[in-house]
């Protein structure tokens, strides 16, 4: 599978993030709709961002290891964030679910007006296998 992170000089480089992921052969895509906080129970987990982003990066790696893939295999997520809400907490349970010796996805984060109930973040995310 033919899958880059790149990181073009001239741009700032985090280790959050790649500025872009180029998939080069055909590869089985994984396009994952957004998830919520939401436990097997259907109820939300938790009252924090940080609390919330922790099960969804906990449903995300569920819909991969159904497919035989992982977290890593993420080339790219969208994160909505509940305005009023700051996401460093959100960037802290990403650094605990993510193993920072694999290539970190390209994002996009959006501050919302609302997302539903008790919903403080919502991730969806593209996966190649």
């Amino acid at each position: 599978m033919g899958v880059r992170h790149i990181n073009p000089e001239g741009l700032h480089r985090s280790p959050a993030f790649s500025q872009a992921v180029v998939v080069e052969q055909p590869a089985k895509t994984i396009y994952i709709g957004g998830q919520n906080g939401v436990g097997p129970d259907g109820k939300v987990v938790g009252t924090t961002v940080g609390e919330q982003t922790g099960q969804v990066l906990r449903n995300l790696a569920t819909i991969l290891e159904s497919e035989g893939a992982s977290l890593a295999n993420i080339v790219h997520w969208t994160i909505a964030v509940v305005e009023g809400h700051a996401f460093d907490e959100g960037l802290a349970a990403f650094q605990q679910a993510w193993n920072p010796a694999d290539p970190p996805p390209a994002i996009t984060v959006h501050v919302v007006a609302g997302l539903g109930p008790e919903f403080l973040v919502e991730i969806d995310a593209v996966a190649v296998v």
